[in-house]
């Protein structure tokens, strides 16, 4: 079974190696990733790791699709030769990591409890900042154990899923948060099943990319989203700008729909020792390792050049000063709900085709 993680990135060199060794031991096999006009050299990184044979690196160059950089790159991944020949398939960013709660955590454990599955949707649990101000050179699912509760009633992004589908031709492209242009044909055979082996109502074969919410959707498997990380990471990030919708600027608001730390889950740390084995053998590359320790470094000189633009101390000044995020009852979520669902499927509609 060969099962491709598709990348975009931009300045994340820093977690790159983390992200990979993780998912290779998850037991991807196969890795297509794109670099978007890179400043800290994740994109060498990126060249050295498809000399090493342990990836496919393409770079995502302008002009972009108006629907953003992130949404390029997948519409030159559904034409790549890669995607004829693995059996499964799931597009990801470098915060997102696919956490199995079966067996020895594996994707085949996962597909072995779902045999009939054709689609199987991994819903985020957000991890929080936990207060850390300053970026460090540690693992991430390390670093940050502090998270929100499993069953949410807001913020709805707290209920957004990444789905991994079977390359068998129902869809023909990659998706952000789902496959997409489905055959008509053939849509009948989709069999979708969420994280906790739920089956699926029909309509999601066409379109949704939330869970339900006021649930728990993680029994089976989820993805472990760190949107925030250290607050120097995420005023790095609010200068990258975001790789969907590429007019928003990140500020507060970002931070609070993201920055919850009432639970602790660090299910994730089961795999740590066979990641840290894997990432040793990446870093035993000097060159490799030389890439690393240049990214690390590139984000504290960058950081030090941001503090001295008013509106990016101003933004440290304010996620210093935040308190973290409560999460809401399903009574105080219930005025926001209706919309939220509403919206939800019309923009569900518009991925769809």
């Amino acid at each position: 079974m060969r099962a491709l993680a598709i990348l975009t990135q931009r300045n994340e060199g820093a977690f790159l190696l983390e992200w990979l060794a993780h998912h290779r031991v998850v037991g991807f096999t196969d890795f297509l990733v794109f670099s978007n006009d890179c400043q800290d050299g994740s994109d060498l990184m990126l060249d050295r790791l498809e000399q090493m044979g342990e990836l496919t690196h393409l770079r995502n160059l302008p002009p972009y699709d108006k629907a953003g950089i992130q949404f390029s790159a997948l519409k030159t991944a559904a034409s790549h030769p890669l995607l004829r020949e693995v059996d499964w398939i799931l597009p990801l960013d470098i915060d997102e990591f696919v956490n199995i709660h079966l067996g020895d955590r594996s994707l085949s454990a996962l597909l072995a409890a779902l045999p009939q599955a054709t689609a199987i949707t991994l819903t985020w649990r957000l991890f929080g900042n936990a207060g850390a101000i300053v970026h460090e050179d540690r693992p991430v699912t390390e670093r940050f154990t502090r998270a929100a509760p499993a069953v949410m009633h807001w913020p709805w992004r707290a209920s957004m899923f990444k789905t991994l589908y079977r390359n068998d031709g129902i869809y023909a492209k990659p998706g952000i948060h789902r496959p997409r242009a489905p055959d008509p044909a053939r849509l009948e055979q989709a069999r979708w099943f969420d994280g906790e082996g739920r089956a699926l109502p029909q309509r999601y074969r066409r379109a949704g990319l939330f869970s339900a919410f006021g649930q728990s959707n993680h029994q089976l498997a989820q993805i472990n989203h760190y949107p925030l990380g250290a607050m120097q990471d995420f005023v790095l990030k609010a200068d990258r700008g975001r790789a969907v919708h590429a007019g928003q600027r990140l500020g507060l608001d970002y931070w609070v729909e993201r920055n919850f730390n009432s639970d602790e889950d660090r299910s994730v740390l089961a795999l740590a020792p066979r990641v840290q084995a894997e990432r040793d053998r990446l870093m035993a590359d000097a060159d490799l390792a030389g890439l690393h320790r240049a990214a690390v470094a590139w984000r504290h000189s960058r950081f030090a050049e941001l503090m001295r633009d008013e509106d990016m101390r101003a933004l440290m000044g304010r996620l210093m000063m935040a308190p973290p995020s409560r999460a809401l009852s399903k009574q105080e979520a219930a005025p926001l709900l209706a919309h939220a669902v509403a919206a939800q499927k019309a923009q569900a509609g518009r991925q769809d085709g």
